[in-house]
Parts: structure tokens; C-alpha cells; sequence
């Protein structure tokens, strides 16, 4: 319970973040048997699929590292099931972000990957 109470934590802080960054939030914790989004936002004329980030150490690269390879995918494979139900989505640009929540605040990662 003590993981999803500080993971909760680090998405409504990105939330704020990004809000405050003047992005408009869509969708928050899209669940798929795939896997799972944590935050679609809208930047403009751009949907941004934002991957949140803690870790309450460095140690082994720290919370950016932590969206591997593998994250990657999982998140591109979701993302492809959201375009496939929100045809409204699907006309925009994608770009996948990771938002990084530490004790200092939080740090944006833009296009963190394709």
C-alpha cells in the first residue's frame, strides 16, 4: 500500500506540473491487460503519453533509467490500443515524455523516446 500511496503522490504532482507547464490533462491511468498509461495529456496540437517516475534512490540510474527498453515498448503497445479506441486522438502528433517526481520536484523529459 506504502508503493501506490507514493505513486499516487508522484502522479498528482506531475499532474500539477504539467498543468501548471500549460498542458491540459485527458486521461490519467489508462489500464490495459498490455499495460498502462499513466497520464495522456494534450500540448497543443500534440498528445503527449507521459510515463511518471520516483525512486526513493540513484541507485542502479535512478527513476529516468527505470523506462527501459521493455517500458518502452509496453507504453507504445498501450498507447496503440488508446489511438485504436479514441479515433479523436488518433489525428494528432504522439510523443512519449517521462516526468521524474524527487523530493526536489519534479524534472520533464520530453520525447524521452519514440
Amino acid at each position: 500500500m506504502e508503493r501506490q500511496r507514493i505513486g499516487q503522490n508522484a502522479e498528482d504532482a506531475a499532474v500539477g506540473f504539467l498543468e501548471s507547464q500549460g498542458l491540459t490533462v485527458l486521461l490519467r491511468n489508462f489500464r490495459r491487460r498490455l499495460g498502462e498509461l499513466d497520464i495522456v495529456a494534450r500540448d497543443g496540437d500534440v498528445l503527449a503519453i507521459v510515463e511518471v517516475r520516483t525512486r526513493s534512490s540513484e541507485k542502479f540510474g535512478g527513476a529516468a533509467a527505470s523506462v527501459d527498453l521493455r517500458k518502452q515498448a509496453k507504453i507504445r503497445r498501450t498507447a496503440a490500443l488508446l489511438l485504436q479506441q479514441r479515433r479523436d486522438f488518433a489525428a494528432m502528433r504522439i510523443r512519449f515524455d517521462v516526468v521524474v517526481v524527487k523530493k526536489t520536484g519534479p524534472t520533464w523529459i520530453r520525447n524521452a523516446f519514440t
